[in-house]
């Protein structure tokens, strides 16, 4: 597989939930190329490596929300909510899963983390660029709404003048 593929695959498994890029601990068992249940063995054993900063417990309601997004469950039933992994949590899994497949996988995964960030930056630059356009667009849009008012006041007939009748009148 190329890397461009891998980093589309890897790419499609990042979700934001808590207003934080994740990923869940199925996917990047499936990326590593091990069971679920290897990655949250090492996640017991090694509690200190892993702060809420870097991995949370979803909670029902989140996996609920998830799976309706989804229209079925797309992970199956599982009887315990996921585990969503931030960037940093990834990076400290790979190192407490020590294999040369985590390794290269996990390189790949922090280059999608710093291209999702990259984008995130150029999205901001161009939404202030096109809200600053909006704004001068704004203000033409009101000078031509003037500028055909008048033309529509040039273009209409002029008011007929009740004529003055010539004449005696009785």
């Amino acid at each position: 597989m190329s890397n461009l593929v891998e980093q589309d695959v890897v790419r499609q498994k990042i979700f934001i939930i808590r207003g934080k890029k994740v990923m869940f601990d199925k996917d990047l068992a499936q990326l590593y190329g091990v069971s679920t249940k290897r990655p949250n063995e090492q996640v017991k054993r090694n509690l200190k490596r892993f702060p809420a900063d870097f991995m949370f417990l979803l909670t029902r309601q989140e996996v609920t929300n998830l799976r309706s997004q989804f229209a079925t469950s797309r992970w199956g039933g599982r009887r315990y909510n996921f585990n969503a992994f931030t960037e940093q949590g990834v990076a400290m899994l790979s190192s407490v899963l020590n294999s040369d497949r985590a390794i290269r996988v996990n390189i790949i995964i922090m280059r999608v983390f710093v291209r999702l960030r990259e984008m995130l930056a150029e999205n901001k630059e161009l939404a202030q660029q096109v809200k600053e356009h909006g704004k001068i667009l704004g203000e033409h849009g009101r000078h031509i709404t003037t500028i055909y008012q008048l033309i529509d006041e040039l273009m209409a007939p002029p008011e007929e003048k009740p004529k003055k009748k010539i004449g005696f009148h009785p």
